[in-house]
């Protein structure tokens, strides 16, 4: 077992230092000077001001140096924990403009993944058992799970924000209101959640319902169902043991979809002006700051990364089989 969790550390560790070179190489593929929209912001009209301030920044930032040697740099910071200054929000670290943003992805993205998941894979499997909800369920199952992220989300804004104006549609709190632990600021934080939320939801949930509802219908068709059943064994317990076999794939795609999911949710937050990774990434472009999408993606890739691991742990430790396969291995 300890060979099989060393392999995939080893794969892991490949992936990140792939990831994050690809990440390193993005912003610097991009067309403009982060420099000079840096300077543009400032309005500084005296040529010779413009000029210095350009000399002084380009060197600071180390755009005057060789590529291999500011991927040198790079790496080198990285390792210290180190991701540079913001040019956007200058001088600010993008440490600490990443920090601010992190735990509002974190709470719109963490319980709509879980909730999504357990939701979907309980429904499909009901689904699968109920003719009349299968029939009905199942056309609109496909209907979300084809549905882009940032589509449901811009419908869900237009319906319930704009038309009905039931819940707000931007920002993730009021903007009359500051931060602080009152009833008051929550309660703004779960209204301005709720709409991002629903949009990642929804999606989700159709594509873990169809799944599982496929999968229970291949299970009971199985060899080992036919046989349990001529043994009188009761329709409960059968069905528990088809869902147990059904919920391993569904795993395992939740490891693969992982990636799909974070996207939609960086998406969906552009929509909505919430201010996680999402928001971060798109002041990044536009403001052609280098720093701040390279530490961005890096978060991005180290989440998705231990999120992944975690989820082949807990694969190894729900499917006995696979416990049996690395014993009989090592």
């Amino acid at each position: 077992m300890w060979r099989y969790f060393g392999r995939k550390l080893l794969i892991y560790g490949l992936t990140f230092f792939v990831a994050v070179t690809i990440n390193w190489m993005i912003p610097r593929f991009m067309p403009g000077d982060p420099v000079q929209s840096m300077l543009s912001r400032a309005n500084i009209a005296q040529p010779e001001a413009v000029e210095a301030m350009r000399a002084h920044y380009t060197n600071l930032f180390g755009f005057d140096l060789p590529l291999w040697k500011q991927y040198a740099n790079f790496w080198a910071a990285l390792l210290q924990g180190d991701l540079g200054i913001s040019i956007w929000v200058f001088p600010t670290p993008v440490t600490d403009v990443i920090v601010r943003a992190v735990p509002y992805t974190l709470g719109l993205l963490v319980p709509a993944i879980l909730l999504s998941w357990v939701a979907g894979n309980r429904f499909g499997a009901f689904a699968a058992r109920r003719k009349w909800l299968d029939n009905t369920a199942l056309p609109v199952g496909y209907v979300l799970t084809a549905t882009p992220y940032m589509w449901l989300a811009i419908l869900l804004a237009w319906g319930l924000g704009i038309v009905a104006g039931v819940l707000p549609v931007a920002g993730a709190y009021s903007f009359a209101m500051e931060p602080s632990w009152s009833w008051e600021f929550l309660g703004s934080l779960v209204e301005h959640w709720l709409l991002p939320f629903a949009s990642l939801f929804l999606v989700a949930f159709g594509g873990w319902a169809i799944g599982m509802r496929n999968m229970i219908i291949y299970e009971l068709e199985a060899d080992y169902v036919h046989y349990l059943q001529s043994l009188g064994a009761s329709r409960r317990l059968v069905r528990r043991y088809a869902f147990r076999n059904a919920i391993l794939p569904q795993i395992t795609g939740l490891a693969l979809q992982l990636g799909v999911l974070v996207a939609g949710a960086l998406v969906t937050e552009i929509v909505f002006s919430y201010p996680g990774l999402g928001h971060l990434i798109l002041k990044a472009i536009q403001n052609q700051d280098f720093f701040l999408l390279q530490g961005t993606f890096l978060f991005i890739v180290i989440g998705v990364l231990i999120a992944n691991f975690v989820i082949d742990v807990a694969y190894v430790v729900v499917d006995p089989r696979t416990r049996i396969g690395m014993g009989e291995a090592a």
